[in-house]
């Protein structure tokens, strides 16, 4: 995208005009939580203003209004994610409660003692604490495959590790660290080849690449809202609805039931089975609001910006010494860049650029085991979208080198030339 693009995106999100520390504000932080535009929350505050009510079932207006924009949501997830059938969409809190439900209802009553599910070393703990629990709880074995000697997982190990036991293969698309783009379709076919379920924790990708789940070989898929600039509250699982509709509910309680008695239950049909109680309907109707937002401007086109700013930001960081970068290079590494100024704890790294007015992230990102792999506690992570702009990365560089030069009691030699968030943005 070019500069004068990303600047016009960028009056769509009011919050970017704020001040952090009378600096303005560099948001560097967007794998955790991105910003939301504007008409994200234009079509949030017309549903509560105008058509506010409990979904499914009701006979006055504001229920059916209320319930066709609801329906509508999950409709557009399904097209976001190249899935012709809306029925294999649950709406879920978030891309962690979509994994749990594939554990609980999948695991529970498809495994069994013996059985592997296989992950990697570089998943979100979301990807990893569920299957922990069906291991405690049913006796599966819980096989990881490390990296290469790139800093990809390990395809190769991966694809020699699935056996005949090999239930479930469970697996990022967009690495929340590493930053980089796992070929889905090889993963699937390895899968696909002993009969597994090929699982995608894509919370990092949805933001960012265009998904399409058939043409990917996907068998459920999960994202977060306010990953994509919706709400938070809401997120989306996707699963084949020839696997869903054979599975157990995930919850129990209202909405989700066909008929009750006191001493038994049936269950709906999906998705409604798996979507127990009251839903998130404001969030559902923000996360449609969002991904329109973002098909707008065209998922290629923030992938391929993506890129550009990583690369600026790697080759800005790797020219500093002292401080150390991780993750592979290349054309599949997008905007998240995990770094570390050596001899400086990654929080103290952080509170240094806020009183910038940079946002980034510190910490082991949810990911101790990859933390391990790589060698180190934890890491500083700035991660970019479409609204960050290049001088933002130039900023954060120059500030990256003021933290280095500070804590080694240099702080004065910082070149006089080295832009400042403010005179970047000016």
């Amino acid at each position: 995208m070019t500069d004068a693009t990303v600047a016009a995106l960028r009056r769509d999100f009011p919050i970017l005009q704020r001040r952090v520390n009378d600096c303005p504000l560099v948001y560097l932080d967007s794998a955790a939580s991105a910003q939301m535009a504007e008409p994200v929350m234009a079509a949030i505050d017309d549903y509560r203003r105008h058509h506010h009510a409990n979904v499914h079932r009701g006979a006055h207006t504001l229920s059916a209004e209320a319930t066709e924009r609801y329906e509508a949501s999950r409709a557009r997830v399904a097209r976001f994610l190249g899935a012709p059938d809306p029925r294999g969409v649950v709406f879920t809190r978030n891309a962690t409660e979509a994994l749990n439900l594939i554990a609980h209802a999948y695991g529970r009553s498809r495994l069994q003692a013996g059985d592997e599910v296989l992950v990697s070393v570089a998943e979100h703990h979301a990807n990893l604490v569920p299957w922990h629990l069906l291991a405690q709880d049913r006796g599966v074995v819980i096989k990881g495959v490390g990296l290469s000697a790139d800093g990809r997982v390990d395809l190769d190990a991966l694809e020699a590790a699935i056996g005949p036991r090999t239930k479930v293969v469970a697996t990022f698309h967009v690495s929340n660290v590493l930053g980089y783009e796992q070929p889905l379709r090889r993963i699937a076919d390895a899968a696909h080849a002993v009969g597994a379920l090929f699982v995608v924790d894509g919370a990092q990708a949805a933001p960012h690449v265009a998904v399409d789940v058939v043409a990917s070989g996907v068998d459920a898929y999960a994202f977060s809202g306010h990953k994509v600039g919706g709400p938070t509250g809401i997120g989306a699982l996707w699963m084949r609805p020839d696997v869903l509709e054979t599975l157990p509910p995930f919850l129990g309680g209202g909405e989700m039931i066909r008929r009750v008695e006191v001493d038994r239950s049936t269950y709906a049909d999906i998705p409604m089975r798996f979507e127990a109680g009251t839903p998130a309907i404001a969030e559902a109707i923000g996360l449609a609001a969002a991904l329109d937002y973002l098909e707008a401007i065209g998922l290629e086109n923030i992938w391929a910006h993506d890129r550009a700013l990583a690369t600026q930001a790697l080759a800005g960081l790797d020219a500093l010494t002292g401080v150390e970068t991780y993750g592979p290079r290349g054309d599949d590494r997008g905007g998240i860049v995990p770094f570390n100024v050596v001899g400086v704890h990654p929080h103290d790294v952080a509170s240094f650029l806020d009183a910038e007015g940079i946002a980034v992230r510190a910490g082991h990102h949810c990911a101790q085991p990859l933390m391990k792999a790589l060698g180190v506690a934890s890491t500083a992570r700035a991660s970019f979208w479409l609204y960050t702009t290049r001088d933002e990365v130039d900023a954060f560089v120059a500030a990256v080198a003021r933290v280095r030069d500070f804590f080694a009691g240099d702080a004065v030699s910082v070149a006089t030339d080295a832009p400042r968030p403010g005179e970047a943005l000016a």
